[in-house]
């Protein structure tokens, strides 16, 4: 399926005719308008959650509302820079790849290590607050999730894409567990355990996307050097 969709991305980004001689696939074209209509869905959605939680996660003390803020922050930003390169050469596309990759990364260090920080503190969260914007948050990436299901297997910055969402919704199911068990034992222990699972996700899914680079760009060698 890798090698597939990398030749097809090839195809459709101008890789092939600049090394390799052939023209644009009509097939692909259309699939990157259809993808270029979503993610603008995507990122609009995705920004307007990153103020919405922002604010309520500084207000309700929660640090898996703050990391679940940045997060759609992060989206909004990859949405945008796949906008950008969508149609570019094959090698922009690629670094772009990595960029987003590097991004994911720095952010699950940065919650990793705002949670160890919290370890120390007597600050408990507000659960009803976390409760009701993790809701709102797992339907909004529910949906972005859904609408991008279909790009899931394309190239990397089809996957990157697909991953944060997924890793979204995934991160909203966490938040509204945690605001339960905030509530339920009063104590900070259930929102730090989240966002400590959260950069977890990030992190993983920054290297999954490298992996997927690293084949485009083996797989492009191959095929322009044959």
């Amino acid at each position: 399926m890798l090698k597939l969709s990398t030749r097809l991305n090839q195809k459709g980004n101008g890789m092939s005719a600049s090394c390799c001689g052939n023209g644009l696939d009509v097939k692909i074209n259309e699939v990157n308008k259809n993808f270029k209509r979503v993610l603008w869905i995507s990122l609009f959605l995705n920004f307007g959650m990153f103020i919405l939680e922002n604010i309520e996660g500084l207000k309700s003390h929660s640090l898996s509302l703050r990391a679940d803020a940045i997060d759609f922050l992060g989206d909004s930003a990859n949405y945008f820079i796949t906008l950008v390169v969508l149609n570019s050469a094959f090698h922009w596309k690629t670094k772009a790849s990595m960029v987003k990759a590097a991004s994911m990364f720095g952010f699950g260090v940065w919650v990793l290590i705002s949670a160890i920080i919290r370890f120390n503190s007597d600050i408990l969260p507000e659960s009803f607050t976390m409760t009701w914007v993790g809701a709102l948050a797992l339907l909004i990436n529910g949906f972005v999730a859904f609408i991008l299901f279909k790009f899931k297997d394309g190239d990397s910055n089809m996957q990157s894409v697909w991953l944060c969402s997924r890793n979204d919704a995934i991160g909203n199911i966490a938040v509204i567990l945690a605001s339960a068990g905030v509530y339920y034992f009063t104590s900070k222990w259930p929102d730090l355990v989240v966002a400590t699972f959260m950069s977890y996700l990030s992190i993983t899914a920054s290297l999954k996307v490298l992996t997927v680079v690293k084949g485009e760009m083996k797989e492009a060698k191959s095929t322009c050097g044959a």
